[in-house]
């Protein structure tokens, strides 16, 4: 297929060049030129807007910072606002408000074009070997028609209507939040308390303890190794968009909000 990536960070990079070797033609777009390199090295052409990254393309994917991002790539200049056309397919990755998810495919679907929520998890190794989890939210007919497309990244779950896949993914990352918050407070116990590290360790990754964070996350803290994929300003976004739906599901969520406090 013909696909239009925006968005070329540590996630968007790595997914897209799945893309590319999963046999498709892209045109790659983003704000440093410089992350579009090793794509252009592999066949893919170099699009200096949103808009142009759509032209003739059969699907467009964005993956960027948040809201305010993905609100620019669809309404400001050379957004993808005036390039989409019936036929086409806009599938944002991108961790957003849910409502705004809402009113940004109403707009593109406005156009013509299909539009799908599909927010990531999975970390960076996830999206580097093509296992970052997708939540899909939008048309499902379109969902499966783009399964085999989408699933070169990972695997998909439909979800729902339009929305649903960026409630999952928000629902997603507040119980990585808990649990990374947990994890930490349990090993210290255990450790102020007199057992070894990496005995306590093996012993909490079984039974009712088990989780992913402890898994995936506990090596890289042991081994005091700071991961630029996932920064706090993220986190600190992802958690005010977690509260937030909170407040609009009408939630109390106390041990949520203390974590985002």
């Amino acid at each position: 297929m013909r696909i239009g990536f925006i968005g070329l960070g540590t996630m968007g990079g790595a997914a897209a060049l799945n893309l590319i070797r999963g046999g498709h033609q892209l045109t790659v777009c983003d704000l440093d030129q410089s992350r579009a390199q090793e794509h252009i090295k592999l066949g893919a052409t170099w699009a200096s807007t949103p808009s142009e990254a759509a032209k003739d393309a059969d699907v467009v994917f964005t993956m960027v910072f948040g809201p305010m991002q993905i609100e620019n790539i669809i309404h400001g200049e050379g957004g993808l606002l005036g390039a989409m056309a019936a036929g086409q397919v806009w599938i944002d990755m991108t961790t957003n408000q849910p409502e705004m998810v809402r009113k940004l495919a109403s707009d593109i679907m406005a156009t013509g074009a299909q539009a799908i929520d599909a927010p990531v998890t999975g970390a960076v190794d996830g999206a580097r070997n093509g296992d970052m989890t997708q939540f899909a939210g939008g048309d499902e007919v379109t969902v499966e028609r783009l399964r085999p497309v989408m699933e070169l990244m990972g695997p998909v779950h439909y979800m729902g209507a339009n929305g649903s896949g960026s409630i999952t993914k928000l629902a997603s990352n507040q119980l990585w939040a808990i649990h990374a918050t947990a994890m930490g407070e349990a090993l210290v116990m255990a450790v102020k308390s007199g057992v070894d590290l990496s005995r306590a360790w093996e012993a909490l990754k079984i039974g009712a303890s088990e989780s992913w964070c402890m898994h995936h996350d506990a090596p890289s803290v042991f081994a005091g190794h700071y991961d630029p994929s996932f920064t706090l300003d993220l986190c600190q976004k992802d958690l005010t968009l977690i509260v937030e739906a909170c407040d609009d599901a009408g939630t109390l969520a106390p041990a949520t909000r203390l974590v985002a406090g």
